[in-house]
């Protein structure tokens, strides 16, 4: 299954939070203001998608995964 393959933990997304950069902002997005943020765990580099609530105090993770080379450069920050 696709879905066991593309799973991102929990724990991966806790333990990396020193890691985080912020490489799209979608200020008007449909619900919330969100961010895309690349991030790193041991080996892994892996992208989260987080809306924020309108006063910023709150933040949501909409998805987790690990990104392309189809869809991103090799530094997995630009898209192609």
């Amino acid at each position: 299954m696709r879905m066991k393959e593309r799973f991102i933990p929990r724990n991966y997304i806790f333990e990396s939070v020193e890691n985080f950069e912020i490489i799209e902002e979608y200020p008007k997005d449909k619900y919330l203001p969100s961010f895309l943020v690349y991030s790193r765990f041991e080996r892994y580099l892996f992208h989260i998608l987080f809306a924020v609530d309108l006063e910023g105090e709150n933040a949501r993770v909409v998805t987790a995964y690990f990104p392309s080379l189809e869809e991103w450069q090799p530094d997995l920050k630009t898209r192609r």
